[in-house]
């Protein structure tokens, strides 16, 4: 049953899965716990730093906090509806669980706060413990029970922890039961330090650290995640590229007539959304994952965003237009 109204989004237009929020405070962590906790200082009533070892790793404004700017950006665009969830840098897998917890909890907050301001425009993905699976059981049940979130977002791994780890079964299960969006996002902190000296953690790292995730989800034995509504970010990465060498893998490992089909099928079972910025990787990632399983993000308010929003999709024919734009995600929310 959907958790929003029928009418959900009210207007017509775009439907942007993929955005981000933060709020001008989180919990002073360091003070109290172990590990490498994200900071936010506000610099002037509309522009502020988030902090990573006492360093500026960004600057943000208050697109990032206001509901009312967000709000004329939307209607400037033509987006009805948003889904807003934390910046990646906050979600945190790798450190200390009791500090995730509290952090997660303050964005959750936040983040009920903001969407409140406009129930018929934004929705919310949570942030979860993930290094604790029972807490980000509980605190997943908080996000989409107490507070009508959509689902949650997670990073590619858990620490040294894949996604395929039957460690977080509990947590995928209980996602998978409420049917409960899970958008997988690379976090730049945890990419390939050789893909950072190069220079290419965004072109190539965070494209190569979703496909690393996604791959341990379709290929092997068992057939992991079923059932659930696993988004991947920015088209899905490199994985559409990769299928057909996955499953030439699977076959040269004697895996072929596993239960659950080929990694190229199991594929199908994922999302993505259309953050791809060329309408050839969104044509691929269309076969990959199916026309109903793509999904329109941008990115707002960063500097990586498409804009404006849908302009990889003014090639594409107008039936896979309407799907990705918007009905996919009416559909998606309304399941």
């Amino acid at each position: 049953m959907s958790r929003f109204p029928s009418a959900w989004p009210a207007d017509d237009g775009l439907v942007d899965v993929h955005t981000h929020a933060i709020p001008t405070r989180l919990p002073d962590l360091g003070a109290t716990h172990a590990g490498r906790w994200p900071q936010v200082e506000l610099v002037a009533e509309d522009r502020a730093r988030i902090l990573l070892d006492g360093r500026v790793y960004r600057e943000v404004d208050e697109r990032c906090w206001s509901a009312q700017r967000r709000l004329r950006d939307m209607d400037a665009e033509g987006v009805a509806a948003q889904v807003v969830s934390p910046i990646p840098v906050t979600l945190c897998h790798g450190e200390p669980r009791e500090g995730a917890a509290l952090l997660a909890r303050a964005q959750n907050e936040f983040l009920a706060h903001l969407v409140g301001q406009a129930p018929d425009r934004l929705a919310a993905l949570g942030a979860v413990p993930l290094q604790d699976p029972e807490r980000a059981v509980a605190e997943l049940a908080h996000c989409v029970d107490d507070l009508g979130f959509l689902g949650v977002e997670i990073g590619t791994r858990v620490g040294d922890t894949e996604l395929s780890d039957p460690r977080l079964d509990a947590f995928f299960d209980a996602a998978a039961d409420r049917r409960a969006m899970v958008l997988v996002h690379p976090v730049d902190l945890t990419l390939d330090l050789r893909l950072a000296a190069l220079g290419v953690g965004f072109g190539l790292g965070m494209p190569a650290e979703t496909a690393v995730a996604a791959a341990g989800l379709i290929t092997g034995p068992i057939r992991r995640r079923p059932g659930i509504r696993l988004c991947l970010a920015h088209g899905g990465g490199a994985l559409p590229a990769v299928l057909p060498r996955l499953d030439r893998g699977e076959l040269l490992a004697g895996r072929e007539h596993d239960v659950g089909g080929t990694p190229g099928e199991r594929a199908r079972d994922l999302w993505c959304d259309s953050l791809t910025y060329d309408v050839h990787s969104l044509h691929l990632a269309v076969e990959r994952f199916g026309p109903d399983h793509v999904l329109l993000g941008t990115d707002y308010p960063f500097a990586a965003r498409e804009t404006p929003p849908g302009a990889v999709l003014e090639e594409v024919n107008a039936d896979l237009r309407a799907a990705i734009s918007r009905g996919n995600a009416c559909a998606l929310v309304a399941g």
